[in-house]
């Protein structure tokens, strides 16, 4: 197993290296860069250029002066060119990428363009949303999509199987913004009751509550965006958990089991479980990055929270590169690095799993 981790952990690298020369390449082909989006928000300003504020960063008034002319004559190149060396794009894109890889070797993720601030320190300021979200509803949708898939197995036919599945597939079929926006109007003061807050992490007194009230506060907080956002993951795994469940109690060895005397709770967990939980522990890495960075655009715009997802969103239309790049290799990092955990979580559920001999 250790040289199976090894090796995947090797692969990591050409892996992120395929996806930014992929992401990279494509990038050179997409109109209104960075140096386009400053152009177009300076002349929005007027005919006198006083400055450039796009978000903080000095780039645009690092290279012209207050007095700087605009007007119907246009933008003079030496203006253009000064922006460009600013931005980084006076070099060839091969050499561009070549010292974008090198600095991230270091761990070196850039500034933002407009944002004045690190991408690592941007990423970590966003970060808690994200993780209160996708964790929070990863564990949540697990919690309650086990239990409920085993227990449909067994009852397959009756009238709770029937009913639960009803209720799954209206969960399925309802979009998460639009199950988002009907806990806003039932439980944030809508037009009903106004027992949840209507947006934010926290609450503006955080800081003065006591530790059980902070936490009291964060769960009021959570409660509607974790909601929201766990929705379609809980249909799905209990679904997928029924059906590995029913696949598994067919077969002839549950059959030996009973006929041996064992009781239905050592059949279903210490025979069936661990061979029918192989298949929902190969879907964690999807409903976990799924409910990570996936879903959480909309859900925080919903709840006014400031998250990856309209980081990630807001970089891109804003063409923020250094975000767009870092932020692409940090999370697909990220995901990798869970892959190789699902896997081992399936030796962790079936040590008869080896790796290493189906490799080889």
């Amino acid at each position: 197993m250790g040289a199976y981790i090894l090796r995947r952990l090797l692969l990591i690298i050409p892996t992120l290296l395929g996806i930014m020369i992929i992401n990279f390449a494509l990038v050179q082909f997409v109109p209104g860069g960075p140096i386009e989006q400053v152009i177009a928000q300076m002349q929005g300003q007027g005919d006198v250029f006083e400055g450039f504020s796009g978000g903080g960063n000095d780039a645009g008034a690092a290279v012209a002066g207050p007095e700087q002319y605009i007007g119907a004559r246009g933008l003079p190149p030496e203006f253009i060119a000064k922006l460009e060396k600013e931005f980084g794009f006076d070099k060839p894109p091969l050499e561009r990428f070549m010292m974008m890889l090198w600095n991230y070797a270091r761990l070196d993720f850039g500034t933002s363009y407009f944002r004045s601030i690190s991408v690592i320190d941007l990423v970590l300021e966003k970060m808690p949303v994200s993780i209160t979200l996708g964790l929070w509803s990863t564990l949540i949708a697990y919690a309650i999509s086990i239990p409920l898939g085993i227990r449909k197995a067994v009852k397959d036919g009756s009238g709770f199987d029937t009913w639960t599945s009803a209720v799954i597939i209206v969960a399925y079929a309802i979009p998460g913004f639009l199950f988002a926006i009907l806990l806003l109007v039932l439980f944030a003061g809508g037009s009903y009751w106004q027992i949840f807050p209507l947006r934010g992490l926290t609450s503006d007194n955080f800081e003065q509550l006591s530790w059980l009230g902070k936490a009291a506060d964060y769960l009021w907080h959570i409660t509607l965006p974790v909601v929201a956002s766990t929705i379609s993951a809980f249909a799905t795994l209990t679904l997928l958990t029924k059906n590995s469940f029913l696949d598994e109690i067919k077969k002839h060895y549950v059959m030996t089991a009973r006929a041996k005397g064992l009781s239905e709770h050592q059949v279903l967990y210490g025979h069936v479980f661990r061979n029918a939980m192989l298949i929902v522990i190969a879907g964690f890495p999807a409903v976990f990055i799924g409910v990570f960075f996936g879903g959480s655009l909309i859900i925080e715009t919903i709840f006014s929270l400031d998250g990856l997802g309209r980081l990630g969103f807001e970089a891109a239309v804003a063409r923020d590169y250094p975000v767009i790049f870092g932020t692409l290799f940090i999370f697909g990092l990220i995901g990798l690095v869970v892959g190789i955990l699902s896997d081992i979580m399936y030796v962790v559920v079936d040590p008869r799993i080896d790796f290493e001999r189906r490799e080889g």
